[in-house]
């Protein structure tokens, strides 16, 4: 039997794509940026002891989740990883996480931080468009 090559030249294998360093450090720093946003809004949401609940408790689901659930050999995530999940899942946690902490920027009346944190999104995942695709393939 013959084995023949596949005309198509997007294939998704099942080894995980490099990330370029500069593109880690953009996404790390919009994950700060979406912790922080949650923070400050769940501050504003509630008045007493629920309030610092609210500002520390937010932040902290969100990057429990963040680190808790991850896919097996994620060169974004150093490749260590508590529960794995597929693919698709992560990546909708994590425009979930984004989509949430634009919302949020949106409803504290902060159109201009919203729309640098979607457009900067916007570019990490369109620079890490091999990583999307990886994901979406495991």
């Amino acid at each position: 039997m013959v084995r023949r090559e596949s005309a198509d030249p997007v294939q998704v294998t099942s080894d995980p794509p490099p990330m370029h360093p500069l593109n880690l450090g953009l996404r790390f720093s919009l994950e700060l940026a979406a912790l922080a946003s949650l923070g400050i809004w769940g501050s504003g949401q509630a008045a007493g002891v629920a309030r610092y609940g609210l500002l520390i408790g937010l932040p902290a689901a969100a990057a429990t989740a963040w680190s808790t659930f991850t896919v097996p050999d994620d060169p974004s995530r150093g490749g260590k990883r508590t529960v794995a999940v597929p693919g698709w899942v992560r990546l909708a946690m994590e425009l979930g996480i984004f989509g949430f902490a634009t919302w949020v920027m949106m409803d504290m009346g902060r159109g201009d931080l919203a729309t640098g944190l979607a457009a900067a999104v916007g570019v990490h995942y369109a620079l890490s468009f091999r990583r999307v695709r990886w994901l979406l393939g495991q």
